[in-house]
């Protein structure tokens, strides 16, 4: 008879995983260290909560890192994506966005950026001083469902801003929607400049027939994707992917140590490592069943009557999104009831629903979503309605001054209303999806600030902003002029602006 699995290895990864052997193996020794951090494994103190927390340094490996198990597991990763260069992130798909944006330019330099790109971009511009060309991605007008960005927006974007640096985009979208990732590669490299991908949702991607290929494999730069959303990682963890043939990778390194934290989280990074062995041993048949799972759902969803998913050759066949239009179902109390059920999904706003199936789900949990999902429906369906596009998809941004410029101006607090023909030093978005509505150094324009308020008033969270009601919002200051004996608050001048 052969030997039991190991239950805190069952799929016996730790062979392929050197991170997580360390992590494993540190368990094994129960040793007294004299390092970070401070609770030592000590559960009598303030819990379990602290049991598997074990650093980098001093846990996993010495502090001086001689042992090398995170520069292996780097490289496997590398090899694994066909990239040149991986590095594992405690800190989210947020901290590779803004080691991208640090690494590919200067201050004062141009890059076109898709402008349905994650919050955590945006203020990777502030960080880097970059002048963003925005770009929008095109929109899918029967569900109000943001498609890639087109090829030929691009090369347009191009044409006008030749100095352009570098470009961004994310794929797939927030909701699965795929885009022309070699085609927008193609258009980058004609101007001499990299195509960096967020694909924040897309680990799983090129690890089965049926998925489309990852960023890199279409001839991407660059991929930022998160461990954590997709694939059975701790929170927080990301990789950062690259080609080095047009991205400089001491300065990708120095742009990831610059924003990295000094202690990262050993389980975290041992997580990354056994999400990458898992996937090279078993992703294909893992995927397979998950995709088999969702299309199953979406057959039995898309029977209810008036029920929408996104489906098709440019949908992640992974991803499960619900529309609720035409059932005349509001989604943001569709949730409500999911969560009363110990059901809760990634994302709902009135038409949208997006439940997040991975490889930890089985016919078991898919199927109980499904059935709950369906009599929640019947149980709130009302008159039919027309798809209105969010927000976060259909923005057009006015800038007033660069994002960097607009972070760190003099800024005075007015009334939502009075800020419409004024610059921005806030990035407010609905959340989820996290893509900014308005982000520094935009103009406020009639448009924003209604969206905010429908968002508002149908029950999603309004996130980032300074005054979380959004009965106010932060502008940059007029300039003050001197009167004959004091300091007198010049008038206010809303300019030419006018609503998009």
């Amino acid at each position: 008879m052969g030997e039991a699995p190991d239950p805190r290895d069952p799929r016996g990864l730790r062979a392929r995983a050197p991170l997580l052997d360390a992590w494993l193996s540190h368990a094994e020794r129960s040793p007294h260290p004299f390092t970070i951090p401070g609770h030592k494994q000590r559960t009598d103190l303030v819990g379990d909560i602290v049991r598997d927390d074990v650093p980098l340094y001093g846990g996993l490996d010495e502090v001086k890192l001689s042992g090398g198990l995170l520069q292996r597991a780097e490289a496997r990763a590398a090899r694994a994506w066909g990239a040149d260069l991986c590095r594992f992130s405690v800190g989210g798909s947020t901290h590779g966005n803004q080691t991208l944006a640090l690494a590919v330019g200067r201050p004062g330099d141009r890059v076109v950026v898709q402008r349905t790109l994650h919050r955590s971009m945006l203020l990777g511009l502030v960080l880097a001083g970059l002048e963003p060309v925005w770009v929008s991605p095109e929109l899918d007008v029967r569900w109000g469902m943001p498609c890639g960005l087109a090829p030929e927006t691009l090369a347009a974007a191009l044409g006008a801003a030749p100095d352009a640096r570098a470009v961004f985009v994310t794929d797939p979208s927030y909701v699965g929607t795929v885009g022309r990732v070699g085609d927008l590669a193609d258009v980058a490299h004609a101007h001499g400049i990299p195509l960096v991908v967020d694909a924040a949702w897309a680990a799983h991607f090129g690890w089965h027939p049926d998925l489309p290929p990852h960023a890199l494999a279409q001839g991407a730069d660059a991929l930022v994707t998160s461990a954590h959303k997709t694939l059975p990682a701790w929170s927080q963890a990301a990789l950062v992917l690259a080609r080095t043939e047009r991205i400089d990778p001491a300065r990708l390194d120095a742009a990831f140590e610059a924003t990295h934290t000094t202690s990262p989280a050993g389980a975290i990074l041992a997580s990354t490592d056994a999400a990458v062995a898992l996937l090279e041993r078993d992703g294909e048949a893992l995927l397979g069943d998950l995709i088999d799972l969702v299309a199953d759902a979406r057959r039995t969803l898309a029977a209810v009557e008036g029920v929408v998913v996104l489906e098709g050759t440019h949908v992640d066949p992974a991803k499960l999104v619900v529309l609720l239009a035409g059932t005349g179902v509001d989604g943001v109390l569709v949730e409500r009831d999911l969560i009363a059920a110990g059901l809760p999904v990634e994302m709902a706003d009135r038409d949208t629903l997006v439940a997040l199936a991975t490889l930890a789900d089985d016919r078991s949990s898919i199927g109980r979503l499904v059935e709950t999902l369906t009599a929640v429906v019947e149980r709130h369906r009302a008159e039919p309605r027309p798809t209105v596009p969010a927000a976060s998809w259909s923005v057009v941004p006015v800038q007033g001054c660069s994002p960097r410029e607009a972070f760190f101006a003099d800024r005075e607090r007015l009334p939502l209303r009075a800020a419409v023909g004024r610059t921005s030093t806030e990035l407010v978005a609905p959340y989820p999806p996290g893509v900014p509505v308005l982000a520094p150094g935009e103009v406020v324009t009639e448009h924003v600030v209604g969206a905010l308020e429908s968002a508002r008033a149908a029950g999603v969270r309004i996130a980032y902003a300074a005054d979380p009601l959004l009965t106010t919002l932060d502008v940059v200051a007029e300039p003050r002029v001197a009167g004959p004996v004091s300091l007198a608050r010049a008038t206010p001048a809303h300019g030419d602006t006018t609503a998009s």
